[in-house]
C-alpha cells in the first residue's frame, strides 16, 4: 500500500474533509482485511476457535447439561456465539497494541489522512470478521441440528444486535490495547474480564439454577441480556426487554469507553 492510495483533499484548516476521512477509514479497513492473506494464522483464530467452542460445549457438556448434545445446542449456541463475539473484540486490542509497538502508527501518522482512520478502520475490519465467525458458527450449528425458528428477520436482527454490541465493546478493547504494555498483557486482561462475565450469565445455563446471590448478578450482567436477546431472536419468543437492555448496555459502554479510548489514542498516535 502506498501513500497515494489513501491521499485525499485536505480542507483549509488542515483537517481532512469528512467524506475523504470516511474513504480513508474504509481503505484502512480493507488493509486490515487483506492482511489476512499474508497472515493465515489470523484466519485460523477467527475460524478454528469458534468451531472448537461449538464442539467442546456441545459434545463435552451437552449430555450432562441437557441430556443430549443436540438438546443443549438449542440453548447454548446463541450463548457460545455471544461469548466468541466478546473474545474477538480483544483481537482488536492485541492488533492495535502490536501496531503501536512495531511503529505502524508512526508511519501512518506521516500520511495526509484522518488521524482516526487507522483506528476506526481496524474496528470496521474486525466487525466484518465478527460476522464471518458468527456465520461460521451458525452454519456449523445447522449441521449439528440447530434450527433458526425465529425466521430470517430474527436472524438478521440478531446479527445486527451482535455487531452493535461488539462495536461498543471494541472501544474498551481499544483502551486496553493502548494502555497495556504488550500483547501478552492485553490477552491476560481480556481473559480476566471476559471469562467471569460470560460464565456467570445465561449464555450457557439457566439463571434459575444458580445460587440466589449469583442470580442477582446474572440478572444485571450485560452478557445475560445479550444472550437472552440473541437467543430469542434466533428461536422466537419475547425479546423486547432483553433487546432494550442490550442496546442500553451498548450505549453505556460506548459512552464511557469511547472518550477514554480516543484520548489514549490521540496521546499515542
Amino acid at each position: 500500500m502506498t501513500a497515494t492510495t489513501i491521499t485525499a483533499p485536505i480542507g483549509k484548516s488542515g483537517r481532512v474533509r469528512p467524506l475523504a476521512g470516511l474513504q480513508q477509514t474504509f481503505t484502512m479497513a480493507w488493509r486490515s482485511l487483506v492482511a489476512v492473506k499474508h497472515n493465515p494464522l489470523e484466519l485460523v483464530d477467527y475460524s478454528i476457535t469458534p468451531i472448537m467452542f461449538v464442539f467442546l460445549f456441545t459434545f463435552v457438556l451437552g449430555g450432562q447439561m441437557a441430556g443430549s448434545p443436540q438438546e443443549y445446542l438449542k440453548y447454548a449456541l446463541p450463548g457460545i456465539i455471544v461469548q466468541n463475539t466478546l473474545f474477538m473484540t480483544m483481537y482488536t486490542a492485541m492488533a492495535l497494541n502490536t501496531d503501536l509497538t512495531k511503529g505502524v502508527f508512526d508511519r501512518l501518522r506521516s500520511l495526509p489522512i484522518a488521524r482516526s482512520a487507522p483506528l476506526i478502520g481496524r474496528i470496521v475490519a474486525d466487525l466484518a470478521k465478527h460476522v464471518w465467525a458468527m456465520l461460521l458458527m451458525i452454519g456449523l450449528g445447522l449441521l449439528l441440528g440447530f434450527r433458526i425458528t425465529g425466521g430470517w428477520d430474527g436472524f438478521l436482527l440478531g446479527a445486527l444486535l451482535l455487531v452493535v454490541f461488539a462495536a461498543a465493546v471494541s472501544w474498551s478493547a481499544v483502551l486496553i490495547g493502548m494502555l497495556a504494555g504488550d500483547a501478552e498483557k492485553v490477552q491476560a486482561i481480556a481473559f480476566t474480564i471476559i471469562f467471569p462475565i460470560t460464565f456467570t450469565s445465561s449464555a450457557f445455563v439457566v439463571v434459575d439454577t444458580m445460587p440466589g446471590w449469583l442470580q442477582a448478578w446474572s440478572d444485571f450482567n450485560p452478557v445475560t441480556h445479550l444472550s437472552d436477546a440473541y437467543r430469542g431472536l434466533l428461536l422466537g419468543g419475547p425479546v423486547a426487554e432483553p433487546v432494550l437492555w442490550s442496546l442500553l448496555w451498548a450505549a453505556g459502554i460506548a459512552a464511557v469507553f469511547y472518550p477514554l479510548a480516543m484520548r489514549a489514542y490521540r496521546a499515542k498516535a
